[in-house]
């Protein structure tokens, strides 16, 4: 029996859920920020407050300090910092929400990679005293990078620059003309103090020459624009199933999680990289058989042929398939403490795919100060962000990651360790990016 499944709205999808992130320079208030965001919005448990206010009076603290909400290590709370990214989930009557409180620190840029990779808004924080700095420029790097659609930028600790307008607006004209250079589509400036509650959850008496929204106000009403369905359909195979019983003598499926956009019974797909094709003669979801799937679902399809397929093969539509290449030029952030090196060997992690590979060109790095390209590096450390020329052993098919988030990006991995290198993005990134030339040397026992 089959069961036809209609598609959600966008509209109804862009209402319901925001993912989010947090960044900012160290000490600009971002655990502060959420930990407001939270108590104002009532979106704290009793006993969770009543903790942070015990911890704050065991301190010498007259004030719960707010910050103790995000900042969950013990490490953390003892140095009074942000090490690692901490995710809360919070709801309004408006909207529901997934938040990344990722860290300040340089060598923790790493982590907002992380936290920001599958947001659709970023809130960078800015100290008004110290206005943008060198780690501001870095998030909105990796924001730009990330493509991340919305940016905020909170000028922060308002309070000890006396509210004043002209601070506010000179910080809010250098964020914007940096973000913008770097192709960032939307950026939304708001003057806040974290620690007063001003213009956080409730518009701030302190500053009426400011007509804009609070910062929830702005994550309640943003329009989520990126849907996933309306993406080039993509299927990574994760797993073939053959019962092989008596009761499914025949039955050959593969199971996996729909990447991006929709598939349908009776549409012809192709099957990446060995470019065959087949007809999908029916999707399994949550044991019925349903007429289409859309992303993120996760599925079984079954295929008109008996195909050799087996994990790490793409399924597509035969009239908007992926090019298949050998030759990855991406622009990727460096997390490792070890180096990325030229002729370095390593593994390239696609959706489900990981094939060897070999780094034969490191054509650029980027300076965030002038958004120069530092040219012919030779090597990317931690936290550099940078363009690469990879050559796999086995062909690969990647959209270009501004045509998709989900198969534009990849992982860059030690063979040794199993260490992440980097995190790549397929095809150009930034606005101001050059495109890297091609390269056509393998090292020697790596012969692809």
């Amino acid at each position: 029996m089959s069961t036809s499944t209609e598609q959600p709205s966008p509209e109804l999808a862009a209402t319901t859920l925001l993912r989010f992130a947090t960044a900012g320079s160290v000490d600009d208030g971002k655990s502060t920020l959420v930990g407001r965001l939270l108590h104002d919005s009532k979106s704290v448990l009793a006993d969770q407050l009543e903790a942070v206010e015990q911890v704050s009076r065991g301190r010498g603290q007259e004030a719960p300090d707010l910050a103790l909400l995000t900042d969950g290590l013990r490490a953390e709370r003892e140095q009074g910092i942000t090490i690692d990214v901490a995710y809360r989930y919070f709801a309004t009557p408006r909207r529901r929400f997934i938040l990344a409180d990722t860290p300040g620190h340089v060598q923790y840029t790493r982590n907002m990679v992380t936290g920001a990779s599958t947001a659709e808004l970023a809130v960078v924080l800015v100290d008004a005293r110290n206005g943008v700095v060198e780690q501001t420029r870095r998030h909105a790097a990796v924001a730009a990078l990330l493509r991340v659609p919305h940016v905020v930028l909170a000028v922060n600790k308002m309070d000890l620059v006396e509210y004043r307008e002209t601070v506010f607006a000179s910080i809010a004209e250098e964020f914007t003309t940096y973000a913008s250079e770097l192709g960032v589509p939307e950026i939304t400036a708001i003057p806040i103090s974290a620690l007063a509650g001003d213009n956080v959850v409730e518009p701030s008496a302190n500053m009426d020459w400011y007509g804009g929204p609070t910062v929830l106000e702005h994550l309640e009403t943003v329009p989520v624009s990126h849907d996933l369905t309306a993406c080039h359909a993509r299927f990574p195979v994760q797993y073939v199933i053959r019962p092989q019983t008596a009761e499914h003598p025949d039955y050959r499926g593969y199971a996996g999680q729909i990447a991006a956009g929709a598939f349908r019974v009776g549409e012809e797909i192709t099957v990446l990289p060995s470019g065959k094709k087949s007809t999908i003669t029916g999707i399994d979801a949550l044991g019925e058989s349903v007429d289409i799937a859309w992303a993120p679902q996760s599925v079984t399809i079954r295929l008109a042929d008996d195909i050799d397929i087996s994990r790490g093969d793409l399924l597509a539509p035969s009239g908007d398939a992926p090019a298949v290449s050998q030759d990855v030029e991406a622009t990727v952030c460096h997390v490792a403490d070890q180096p990325l090196t030229v002729g370095q060997r390593v593994l390239l992690k696609h959706t489900t795919r990981t094939v060897k590979a070999i780094v034969k060109e490191i054509p650029s790095r980027l300076t965030l100060d002038d958004l120069s390209q530092h040219p012919e590096p030779g090597r990317l450390v931690a936290n550099d962000i940078g363009r690469v020329k990879v050559r796999t052993a086995e062909p690969l098919a990647l959209d270009a990651y501004a045509d998709s988030r989900r198969t534009g990006s990849f992982l860059l991995i030690d063979p040794a360790d199993g260490t992440t290198l980097a995190a790549g993005m397929a095809g150009e990134s930034f606005a101001t990016a050059e495109p890297a030339a091609a390269g056509d040397n393998d090292e020697e026992g790596w012969d692809f």
